[in-house]
């Protein structure tokens, strides 16, 4: 019965593209079609994404660039059908094989990624006090998390007996006052070094990076999808929200995301003040401040308990930020290093030719 209702409700969607369907399969917002005409899938979106991401969409196919699992038109040349309150798009149903590890899908991930952001990039103009403005504010946001650290530390430290949470706080807090200053350094080193700039690079970004958003055709050929969060930006946001993504885990040496990065930024590399800022956002441990601020205000509204585990896991976060954060700017600084001697010894070279 369930099975006929699907075939009736999505019936009448499917006829606008002259598909006819045998069989359907419920995924959630996906449906996976199996009709006279192949196998298909019917995702269903909110209508307010509807027109933007297929205007990307159509944009980067205009640029030459074909990796996106194809939307189908309808009969009459719409790219999306209306259904009560749903949207809803038509797409061939990738066969998404395992064909490579988790770090060769990855890199491959991160390779197309960059190659969407170079066809895709393009300067715009920025005025000089919105820059100014921005910078102002984050410092601002971010002092306000440095009074909060050094206030909440203080109450900690005067207690006879601190609870569970508090002398947890104490053992974290130099290692999260540190990530606060090193991001807010290098905010600083970029607004000291763009201020004057009225130029910025922006992107089309796919907007919700995620290996299961990166599906493989027979081939092994890779292909984005769900473009609906897609718009004109900074390359970082579709960087930071993976990165930060991945390193919710236990605490680890994360190589690997250190790789995936630098896979991108050899495709698509990043400019001095683009780098600052990527550093200063990645860096910045608002996540595990939150959760302390969130305690704070509690007043023993949560159990102590779940108040601790919230606030080791986004440590755990920090610390995994921070071990990618330095390898980064190791490897910044020897690529700084390795450049400055190479302008060195080429000008000893046309001083001794001269």
């Amino acid at each position: 019965m369930e099975k006929e209702n699907r075939l009736m409700k999505y019936g009448h969607i499917l006829r606008h593209y002259a598909v006819e369907p045998n069989f359907i399969e419920d995924f959630g917002r996906v449906q996976k079609v199996y009709a006279n005409k192949g196998v298909f899938a019917l995702k269903k979106i909110s209508p307010h994404h509807g027109a933007d991401f297929i205007k990307y969409i159509q944009t980067l196919y205009q640029k030459g660039y074909n990796r996106i699992v194809p939307i189908y038109p309808t009969v009459d040349g719409r790219y999306a059908v209306l259904q009560s309150t749903e949207l809803y798009y038509l797409m061939p149903w990738m066969a998404n094989e395992e064909k490579e590890n988790r770090f060769e899908r990855h890199q491959q991930m991160f390779r197309e990624l960059a190659r969407l952001h170079v066809l895709s990039v393009k300067d715009i103009l920025i005025n000089k006090e919105d820059r100014e403005e921005h910078y102002d504010n984050t410092i601002n946001e971010w002092d306000k998390q440095d009074e909060f650290l050094n206030g909440f530390i203080e109450e900690c430290e005067i207690r006879d007996y601190m609870s569970p949470y508090e002398l947890l706080f104490t053992q974290y807090y130099n290692d999260i006052s540190q990530a606060l200053k090193y991001s807010k350094n290098k905010l600083k080193e970029w607004y000291e070094k763009t201020k004057d700039d009225e130029k910025a690079r922006t992107v089309i970004i796919h907007g919700k990076v995620s290996p299961e958003h990166f599906l493989y055709d027979e081939r092994g050929l890779g292909y984005f999808m769900n473009f609906e969060e897609s718009r004109q930006s900074s390359p970082m946001h579709d960087l930071l929200p993976f990165l930060a993504r991945s390193l919710k885990t236990f605490p680890k040496r994360a190589d690997d995301a250190v790789d995936w990065l630098y896979t991108y930024l050899k495709h698509f590399p990043f400019r001095d003040d683009e780098m600052l800022l990527f550093q200063s956002y990645f860096a910045n441990p608002g996540p595990v401040i939150r959760a302390a601020e969130k305690y704070h205000n509690s007043k023993g509204k949560k159990s102590e308990r779940k108040h601790v585990q919230h606030i080791q896991r986004q440590f755990w976060l920090l610390k995994n930020t921070e071990y990618v954060a330095m390898r980064i700017d190791e490897i910044e600084r020897q690529k700084k290093q390795a450049q400055a001697e190479a302008a060195a010894k080429a000008e000893q070279e046309g001083a001794q030719g001269g």
